[in-house]
């Protein structure tokens, strides 16, 4: 899932890279009631957790990571926040950790430059084995036609 030292804990600021670290009072979190098994436990407690933080406005972030955010997770990021949810535990400190390597996972996917493609040429052989693979087709097919009446 994700490493140690990438936001797992629960508390406190987030860490999603070496260089990038989420303030604390950037991220909004909520809890709600979870649904799932769990019983009287379930119904009661406020253990489900959702984490939102506001990147459009954030002070950690420069106009190219937010643009790169906005364009890399498309419809995650609406409105310049990015909001994630947690209720798989009974335990409500378990979900606000996983929410926060969830939000701290979709961050460094967010940012991460797209590696460039390289242009590249097929080789020669690799041509001729694409001709000759259609050379061979064809005739496969040209066999298969109705006898040409003479």
């Amino acid at each position: 899932m994700t490493t140690a030292g990438s936001g797992s804990d629960a508390m406190g600021d987030l860490r999603v890279t070496p260089t990038l670290v989420i303030p604390a009072g950037e991220l909004d979190i909520s809890f709600h009631t979870s649904g799932g098994p769990g019983g009287q436990h379930a119904n009661r407690s406020a253990t489900g957790v959702v984490l939102v933080w506001d990147y459009g406005t954030s002070s950690v972030l420069d106009d190219a990571q937010r643009d790169r955010l906005a364009t890399q997770l498309g419809s995650r990021a609406r409105g310049g926040t990015l909001r994630v949810a947690a209720d798989n535990s009974r335990s409500q400190w378990r979900n606000r950790s996983r929410a926060r390597a969830q939000l701290a996972d979709l961050v460094r996917e967010g940012l991460a430059t797209p590696r460039r493609r390289r242009p590249t040429t097929p080789s020669r052989s690799a041509r001729r084995r694409r001709l000759d693979a259609k050379r061979r087709r064809g005739d496969t097919k040209r066999l298969r036609r109705r006898p040409e009446a003479e």
